[in-house]
């Protein structure tokens, strides 16, 4: 086994900047221990744990016991941050953060993390429009692992760099979760990724959901678990795990909130037949897919979507992750968006192989300027993917990767 230091994150990088440039306040969510909490106190004066029972009566007391506790009612030299740790979990949080940053905005800067995507929960009814930037926190990535730097604003995609042979078995292997990515040793990572999921089970599905059958629910994931990188048939899951199909939908709905996985759904111009087609299901920790092409095609949609959720998050264009499948069966992995045009096509494959004939079809169909068959164990080229637009390629994940988020 070997020890590693701790590392700096992109996202120290996306605090600084928003503190530095925006009065709002920051929201951070993300999976359980993604690292919001380590990150986030990097950049705070103050600190409020809605976990922590002196801090719990602080907050319930009101924003002025706040203002009296941590003495913002005092002549400082800067601009202070407070960062409320969790606040999610307190059904009034809405209304109070509203309070509290209209009444005392000027005075300080506020950062929020929750491990629940804090927008699902609609408490309180207090509407919070304007007053924050969302900022969804994933795990590391072959680019986090290179740069912490903040991508060009004009050009998105980065150059692309070599990440260490180290680092790239560690990140398949151990998954790019903080503990598991830098400690490396498989005992830990694998008691790690159990304790993850039971926690997710017994504590945030009862802190922050209406379910109270824990034991269907747990059924239901272990399916689930089985299933990353494959099509959700409804109507087979509610079967398998003898709920109603309108149950299994709620329940996906909730765990994918709570972040066990994520949906990818079929793209179409018309965004209503998307609605209407079948999602792919991904867990969030591609290491617990034991089957190789489902950990391939897995660890490819975890970095694809942060890319477009950290793009999003920043402002850089309106970025859609799908899949494409239509009625003859031709399919393709990925598809990225940017601004409702076709942008970029992408199959995974672990070993090279021939280039797919789907990627060839919807390219010529969707007119995308991008398509590539990205290959898992190929080595780096050092080469931009994105120099020039053509016909489909074959290119490294290691190339590729190195040049997201």
């Amino acid at each position: 086994m070997v020890t590693m230091p701790a590392r700096s994150r992109l996202y120290d990088a996306i605090l600084k900047e928003h503190l530095t440039s925006h009065r709002q306040m920051a929201f951070v969510s993300g999976p359980r221990q993604v690292g919001k909490t380590t990150t986030s106190r990097n950049h705070a004066d103050l600190y409020a744990n809605w976990d922590n029972v002196d801090d719990r009566a602080q907050i319930l007391a009101g924003p002025a016991r706040l203002v009296e506790h941590f003495q913002l009612n005092r002549l400082a030299g800067k601009v202070p941050t407070i960062l409320f740790d969790e606040l999610h979990k307190y059904p009034r949080w809405k209304p109070f953060l509203k309070g509290f940053f209209d009444t005392y905005a000027d005075r300080l800067r506020i950062i929020v993390t929750g491990s629940s995507r804090m927008d699902i929960y609609r408490r309180g009814g207090e509407n919070l429009m304007g007053r924050y930037f969302p900022y969804r926190m994933h795990p590391f990535s072959v680019a986090e692992t290179l740069t912490q730097a903040l991508p060009d604003v004009k050009r998105p995609v980065r150059p692309p760099a070599r990440i260490s042979d180290a680092d790239f078995e560690a990140l398949w292997v151990h998954g790019g979760y903080p503990e598991p990515f830098i400690k490396r040793d498989t005992r830990f990572s694998r008691r790690w990724q159990a304790l993850r999921v039971e926690q997710l089970l017994r504590d945030d599905v009862r802190d922050l959901t209406q379910i109270h059958q824990i034991g269907q629910l747990e059924t239901l994931v272990k399916v689930l678990v089985g299933r990353s990188a494959h099509q959700l048939v409804y109507s087979h899951l509610a079967e398998d795990v003898r709920i109603s199909v309108d149950t299994a939908r709620r329940w996906i709905d909730a765990l994918c909130s709570l972040h066990l996985g994520f949906l990818v759904r079929p793209w179409f111009k018309n965004v209503s037949r998307s609605l209407r087609k079948e999602p792919k299901w991904f867990l969030r920790d591609w290491a617990s897919v034991e089957d190789v092409g489902e950990r391939a095609e897995t660890f490819m949609a975890c970095h694809l979507l942060k890319a477009v959720e950290g793009w999003n998050d920043l402002g850089l264009g309106d970025y859609q992750l799908g899949y494409l499948r239509d009625k003859s069966q031709r399919e393709v992995d990925f598809l990225v968006v940017r601004d409702r045009k076709p942008r970029v096509l992408v199959e995974v494959k672990y070993h090279g192989e021939s280039i797919s004939g789907a990627l060839k079809y919807y390219q010529e169909q969707l007119k995308a300027p991008f398509a590539f068959q990205v290959v898992i164990d190929a080595d780096y080229v050092n080469a931009d993917c994105f120099t020039s637009p053509g016909a489909p390629i074959v290119v490294p994940a290691k190339t590729f990767l190195s040049q997201l988020l």
